[in-house]
């Protein structure tokens, strides 16, 4: 399975943030590419424990069933996938000072390992391990990335 704290990763990610331009066009979804950005330092931040939502009424319901699907492979994850409402990013943040951030985040989640993942559920799969905290960043990181291209 493919982890954000895995060998490289963290590199491989801020290369492919470094292709972005202010004109990324996306290929899916409703998010100009700065939106993006700041969205991924969102759910980092939630990753750490820095940014704690609620529980979502349809998570607490099948969010465990939709869990192990969602995290038991290494398949990309599925396009047009629901967002946490607090993570919809509706302004429109600086893109240069947003793709700063989420390189200072991936710094410090990486320096810092597993050991940084929170233990405050996910808002929608609940209770989820290091490691699970791991592989979702990962395809977190890596959906969004895929929508801008790089």
């Amino acid at each position: 399975m493919r982890n954000f704290f895995d060998q490289n990763a963290s590199q491989q990610f801020k290369d492919r943030l470094a292709r972005l331009t202010p004109n990324s066009e996306r290929q899916w979804g409703k998010m100009n590419v700065a939106q993006m950005v700041s969205h991924l330092c969102k759910g980092t931040e939630q990753a750490m424990g820095e940014v704690l939502p609620r529980r979502i009424f349809l998570g607490r319901i099948i969010g465990r069933f939709v869990k192990s699907h969602a995290l038991g492979d290494d398949d990309p994850m599925v396009r047009n996938s629901p967002t946490v409402p607090g993570f919809v990013i509706t302004d429109n943040p600086d893109f240069a000072a947003e793709r700063q951030r989420l390189y200072r985040l991936i710094d410090r989640a990486t320096a810092g390992g597993p050991a940084t993942c929170t233990d405050h559920p996910h808002s929608f799969f609940g209770k989820l391990t290091q490691e699970q905290w791991g592989i979702l960043m990962y395809k977190h990181l890596d959906h969004h990335l895929r929508q801008f291209g790089v």
